[in-house]
Order: C-alpha cells, then sequence, then structure tokens
C-alpha cells in the first residue's frame, strides 16, 4: 500500500522544520506508513492538500499539493511531489509552483516482523527564489522555490508499531535570493518589522540530517501515530554581506529542530482515506533565513488508490 503525506498547514513559524515540500516527507522517509506482512501489491495512487499557514511576520501561506505514488513492482515504487504556493502579507503577494520533488523507495529486506526501505531522490528547483515586490528583493518566507537542487538519501525501519527513519538532504548550489533591508528601509518600510526577516543574499542552506521515530495504533478503519521528528543542520547557512560583498556565514542556522507529531488517519475503504497531522516544535534555530520554519502545523489531506 502506498501511502500519503499531504502539505502542511502553517500556523506560525519560529522555528526550523521540514519544509513544505520537505525531503522528510519524501518515501522511506515519510510518516503514517502502513505495514503489512502480506505480499505487497502493486498500486498507484493520486493524493491532494490544501493548507494555510501564518508566519511569524503576519504573513499569510497557502499552498495546493499533489502527490503522485507509484508502485513499479512488489518491492519499488517512485513518488512525484508538486506544489503550488502563495504568499501575503506586510511585504506583498506573491504566487507560483514549487520545486518538484521526485523519489524512488525499494525494500531492501522484507520479514514478517519488520522491513527496510530505502529512498533515493531530489528536489529540483522550478525557479530561482529571486522574486521581487515593486523591485526590492523578497525574502525567502514570500518564494515558492529555494532556488537549489537538492540530493535526498533516505533508510527507514518499519513494523507493525514502530517507525524509524533517517535521511539527507544536501544542496548542490546557493540560490539567487537578494533580499536584504536596505531597499525597503529607504521606501520607507518600518526598519523594526523588516529587519526580522533574515537576510538570505545567494543563500548557500547547510546539510541536513533528519531522524524520524514513531508508534502506531491501530484499530479497524482508524489508524494513530505518535512520534518525534528531528532535524540537525550540520553547518550554518551562508550568504552574501550586503555590505562587504563577501561570503559570512550566518550564526544560529546550524543545529537541532525538534517537533512531537500526532497523526490520525481514518479509510473509508481500501481504496480512499482521509489524514490529519498535528506537529508542536518542541526546540528551535535561532535563525531561518531559508524560510522554512514553523513553530506549529496542521495537515488534512485525502488519497485515493487504484
Amino acid at each position: 500500500m502506498l501511502s500519503t503525506f499531504l502539505g502542511l498547514s502553517m500556523l506560525n513559524t519560529y522555528g526550523q522544520g521540514c519544509s513544505d515540500a520537505g525531503f522528510c516527507t519524501m518515501g522511506a522517509m515519510r510518516p503514517g506508513q502502513p505495514y503489512s506482512n502480506n505480499i505487497k501489491i502493486v498500486l498507484k495512487s493520486v493524493e491532494m492538500s490544501q493548507y494555510v499557514g501564518v508566519t511569524r511576520f503576519d504573513d499569510r501561506i497557502y499552498a495546493t499539493t499533489l502527490d503522485f505514488n507509484v508502485g513499479i513492482s512488489n518491492k519499488d515504487a517512485a513518488q512525484f511531489k508538486l506544489p503550488y504556493m502563495a504568499a501575503e502579507g506586510p511585504l506583498g503577494q506573491s504566487s507560483g509552483l514549487g520545486d518538484l520533488s521526485v523519489s524512488y523507495t525499494r525494500i531492501l529486506i522484507k520479514e514478517i516482523e519488520y522491513q527496510l526501505n530505502i529512498t533515493g531522490g531530489a528536489k529540483i528547483a522550478l525557479g530561482n527564489s529571486d522574486k521581487t515586490f515593486e523591485d526590492k528583493s523578497l525574502p525567502m518566507y514570500y518564494q515558492q522555490s529555494l532556488g537549489t537542487n537538492d540530493l535526498v538519501l533516505g533508510l527507514s525501519f518499519l513494523t507493525n508499531k514502530w517507525l524509524v527513519a533517517t535521511g539527507l538532504q544536501y544542496s548542490l548550489n546557493s540560490n539567487e535570493n537578494g533580499f536584504f533591508w536596505g531597499p525597503w528601509i529607504k521606501e520607507g518600510v518600518d526598519k523594526e518589522m523588516i529587519e526580522q526577516y533574515p537576510s538570505s543574499i545567494e543563500l548557500d542552506r547547510g546539510k541536513d540530517v533528519m531522524l524520524r521515530v514513531e508508534r502506531s495504533l491501530k484499530k479497524s478503519n482508524w489508524g494513530l501515530n505518535l512520534g518525534l521528528l528531528g532535524i540537525y543542520r550540520l553547518n550554518e547557512d551562508i550568504r552574501t554581506d550586503p555590505k562587504a560583498k563577501e561570503r559570512v556565514s550566518v550564526k544560529g542556522s546550524d543545529g537541532l529542530a525538534l517537533t512531537a507529531i500526532l497523526g490520525i488517519k481514518y479509510n473509508f475503504n481500501v481504496k480512499s482515506g482521509v489524514k490529519l497531522i498535528y506537529g508542536q516544535r518542541l526546540i528551535k534555530r535561532d535563525f531561518n533565513p531559508d524560510g522554512l520554519s514553523r513553530e506549529q502545523v496542521v495537515e488534512i489531506g485525502y488519497v485515493y488508490q487504484f
């Protein structure tokens, strides 16, 4: 059975977490995975989600996400995920396609009581994160694309009750974002407000390592999962200083972000179902120039298998 993780409904965004098109929802790393000791049937599924979010800067973020899963064999599956995103707030409006996620997952070991899965994939930039408002560069919170091509690797251990998954996301290039405060302040924007947004000129994100631990409970058509999701940024983000024109590290952009997650799912029948996931930030980073922070997340989605 190929399952879903259908986008995030952001309520506030203060601490770093898995992004809207994040690698922690790809392949072997996604939450709420079903486990069966029966022989897999090759399935296809299409999933759709809608979320709305509010950032710490009073921005509104919207996204509609399509998620396609294709069973290739009893041990292999491919996933394609694409969001359409929009943002509006004190700095204006922006909208467009997010980044495409593509992954391939294989069951390495399949036993009666457990299985081991591996995923390889990529996040492919469909933009340069260089959108502007009235000729002023917008911060990453208003960009629909991260502007980078990323390599993604993942591994998971799955039983009827437990999921333990780990993954790596490695950015292969800097983006073309040009946001800093100067042009906005010159145009009369409140200095205290605009300086809350981290400068992100030609941002080079650090490498992320993920660890998910999840406990599942199942009864009839209902399912419940409780877990922790930790994302550790191994090195600080790097950006161009607007004054010195030199590449500098962003202090406080590395380290651990930890989220507690509760998920509920209900299957109408063998072909369709709905999911609700809530996440609460426990530990956050000081700075998030990439705009991928979350304090709370709420997700609702629908999946149809055929």
